[in-house]
């Protein structure tokens, strides 16, 4: 995997942003790291785009042996652009096809992988060496990134996570509002209840509850907490 970082800076912290799904953590993610002049990392991304390169080849989440021979065969790159981050397998631009409703589906199932955990939590770790990282996920403050400076952990409630959600859809997909919701109830219960890494917020994360906020004022709430952060560490 190949991400371009900027040298290490002593004015600059690791920020982790824990969640649910749906809860706008890859959106809000993004803009902190563009307000901060920091990298973004999508680790949800990364999950997917292994989801996907499993689901073309017919390979389980509980095939580990198959798994364990698919991954060091992928080439993952998040490559930053003026319309966000693109995806790419292999060369491959994904970044459309990981955003599916099959991948979303089943992507919780990989992710409680420990084969594929294993791999991806290393280079997520490799990459926040030199600081100045956002990254995103749903165990960055509690086992990707536990020294990380800034914690948060950002939540809505199920039915405001699926109604974004079904924003979103285009018109013509014939799925019901109540049909997210059961599904993000499901994938909350899929990642809570994982035996390796699951959903929990971290004892020093911050909790930001986005129901009633907009994105510029979740983003905003950060960005300062990141300052004050920062101030403290000097």
């Amino acid at each position: 995997m190949y991400v371009a970082l900027q040298d290490g800076d002593s004015d600059q912290i690791n920020i982790a942003i824990d969640g649910p799904a749906g809860a706008g953590k890859s959106t809000v993610a993004r803009m902190v790291a563009g307000h901060l002049g920091y990298v973004y990392i999508d680790t949800g991304a990364m999950y997917r785009a292994v989801t996907l390169s499993a689901q073309r080849l017919s390979i389980t989440a509980e095939q580990d042996a198959r798994l364990s021979d698919l991954l060091p065969a992928l080439r993952i790159r998040l490559e930053p652009g003026e319309r966000g981050q693109s995806i790419f397998v292999n060369d491959e631009d994904v970044t459309g096809l990981i955003r599916s409703r099959e991948v979303t589906r089943q992507v919780s199932y990989f992710a409680a992988s420990g084969v594929v955990r294993e791999v991806l939590s290393t280079m997520q770790r490799e990459l926040a060496l030199q600081k100045g990282v956002v990254m995103d996920g749903r165990d960055i403050g509690t086992h990707v990134l536990p020294d990380a400076e800034l914690k948060i952990f950002l939540t809505a409630s199920v039915q405001e996570r699926a109604l974004r959600r079904f924003k979103e859809l285009p018109s013509d997909q014939g799925v019901s509002l109540e049909q997210l919701e059961g599904e993000i109830a499901e994938r909350d219960r899929l990642d809570e209840q994982r035996d390796i890494s699951p959903l929990i917020q971290a004892r020093d994360a911050i909790e930001l509850d986005s129901s009633d906020m907009s994105i510029d004022e979740v983003v905003a709430a950060i960005v300062k907490l990141s300052r004050t952060k920062l101030a403290e560490a000097k």
